[in-house]
């Protein structure tokens, strides 16, 4: 079923036309889920469509503001913090809006009503993650406290879940014929500029081509695809899709800090991230040791959640829930107008 979205709706700093989305629709989109890069003659064999309607329906979704491809960094080395701050209830806006201003973050949302701010960073060194954890954030007037969280372990969910959130999508075995072979471990070196000028495009736009890369990085478009290729093969970059939640039936997306037996842990992490609502989870050091973001239809369904596949997990001894109000900004990418 078509989902309609208003001309006035916005997310994640884009401003929606008017665009439904439709079963071919739903199915592109979760062929890029899987992976990003994919090019749209190996999508549309997939689809049983040409490989210019893959092209056209990408375009308008992608024009419309809706969908948009991200390369996400992994570098070897690189650092992972999650940062939440509670301030006084005038200030929570206004210190949202710095830190998603700055460089340095790479997601910043607005939670709980408005009163507490959640972010991250990935500093490549140490100069600058001390900046911000030890500067910046401890020195900002109004925040009543701050909580940080290092990423000791990512879970991505496999490709095959996202069907449940699109309500339409691939079959396991269509996933399949698009999956990319698991990256092997990044190298034990940081990249050098030619491929982070690489990273920095890609982190605008997953799909740009190699003669844009090319240009970034002042080399040949065979050296560029080249490097890329080295990039995603050793883990040290990744592809994932922003998509607007009103085109899918998502109403309600929240942080969940969750406290685990450390006897439990690696088992609540494994069955947690097969569960459907979760977009990412994470072992983390803190005073709670695993953390998930998830997306329900409703908040019914979020109580629901919370009350069902949350409370059977093994280990669980507590959990807290912070509703995200507003999202200033997403990988690495500054909403235009986080007002709105």
């Amino acid at each position: 079923m078509a989902v309609p979205v208003a001309e006035s709706d916005t997310n994640y700093g884009r401003t929606m036309e008017s665009v439904a989305l439709d079963r071919l629709d739903r199915r592109l989109v979760h062929a890029l889920k899987v992976d990003g890069r994919a090019s749209f003659a190996r999508i549309g064999a997939v689809l049983g469509v040409s490989d210019q309607t893959v092209a056209r329906r990408y375009a308008r979704l992608r024009s419309s503001g809706g969908l948009r491809v991200v390369g996400v960094p992994e570098w070897y080395g690189m650092e992972q913090w999650f940062f939440r701050l509670r301030s006084t209830p005038d200030a929570a806006a206004p210190i949202a809006d710095a830190l998603a201003r700055r460089t340095d973050t790479y997601w910043v949302h607005l939670v709980s009503g408005g009163s507490e701010v959640l972010c991250s960073t990935r500093p490549d060194t140490r100069a600058s993650r001390d900046a911000l954890l030890l500067g910046k954030l401890p020195r900002t007037p109004r925040i009543t406290d701050f909580t940080a969280y290092q990423l000791l372990r990512g879970y991505e969910p496999d490709p095959t879940l996202f069907v449940h959130r699109l309500g339409d999508g691939l079959d396991p075995a269509e996933v399949d014929a698009l999956r990319q072979p698991a990256p092997t471990e990044p190298p034990p070196t940081s990249p050098d500029d030619a491929d982070r000028a690489i990273l920095a495009v890609l982190g605008r736009d997953g799909r740009a081509g190699h003669a844009e890369l090319a240009r970034a990085a002042g080399c040949s478009e065979s050296t560029a695809r080249r490097r890329l290729d080295t990039l995603r093969s050793t883990g040290q970059v990744r592809f994932d899709i922003d998509l607007v939640n009103n085109l899918i039936d998502v109403d309600t997306t929240a942080m969940l800090f969750l406290s685990v037996l450390p006897s439990e842990l690696f088992a609540a992490a494994e069955q947690l991230i097969r569960q459907a609502p979760v977009n990412f989870a994470a072992a983390v050091t803190g005073p709670n040791n695993l953390i998930a973001s998830v997306s329900c239809p409703s908040a019914r369904a979020l109580f629901e959640y919370l009350g069902g596949p949350i409370g059977r997990l093994p280990g669980v001894t507590g959990y807290e829930t912070a509703p995200s109000v507003r999202v200033l900004k997403r990988h690495g990418q500054l909403d235009a107008d986080p007002r709105r």
